[in-house]
């Protein structure tokens, strides 16, 4: 098994399945038990200063980082607050997925998100996906996935609205040549 850890799970036109369609997913952990990834191009209805003060209203947000809008991160735990960013250290529950890459699951965080102190690149999501051992290796050979190496600029600083579209574009590959039905030959 090849491991898909750090890479962008792209949804072929055909996954139907309303919370993964379009989307571009983040592997945070694959390996032989199965796979954690979080979905960046979903944007919730929530904003990143009602998401801090839902969780302490002392907390101060820039006026920057004000609207900042938090992703879906999967229909798993859509209560638990998942935070990617460019790495660094202080941080309890923290995973360094790369060099670029952290995943920080503590609250210990939330204090700087909005402010000067925050990593450079910040995406926070609420929820996550996940697949048991052998499972996304079934979607992948049903084609229900392209995958690529992930790209930090194109999950933090891409416009969440155009992340698919610019993930595709990393293979090559324009809307129009894909195929809206599924298959294997």
């Amino acid at each position: 098994m090849n491991s898909l850890q750090n890479h962008f799970l792209i949804a072929m036109p055909s996954l139907d399945d309303p919370y993964f369609k379009r989307s571009v997913t983040y592997i945070c952990e694959h390996d032989e038990k199965g796979a954690m990834g979080i979905v960046v191009n979903r944007p919730s209805n929530l904003t990143l200063k009602e998401v801090l003060n839902q969780v302490d209203d002392a907390i101060e947000v820039s006026a920057e980082k004000s609207d900042f809008r938090v992703v879906l991160g999967g229909p798993m735990a859509p209560d638990r607050g998942f935070i990617l960013h460019s790495p660094q250290t202080g941080w309890s529950g923290s995973i360094e997925v790369t060099d670029e890459v952290t995943v920080t699951t503590s609250k210990d965080i939330l204090s700087v998100l909005g402010n000067d102190q925050s990593p450079e690149n910040i995406l926070v999501a609420l929820g996550y996906a996940g697949w048991e051992a052998g499972q996304l290796e079934e979607e992948l050979k049903d084609n229900a996935w392209l995958a690529v190496e992930a790209d930090p600029t194109l999950m933090f600083r891409t416009p969440i609205g155009n992340r698919w579209e610019t993930a595709l574009n990393t293979l090559g590959i324009k809307i129009h040549q894909l195929p809206q039905t599924g298959g294997c030959a």
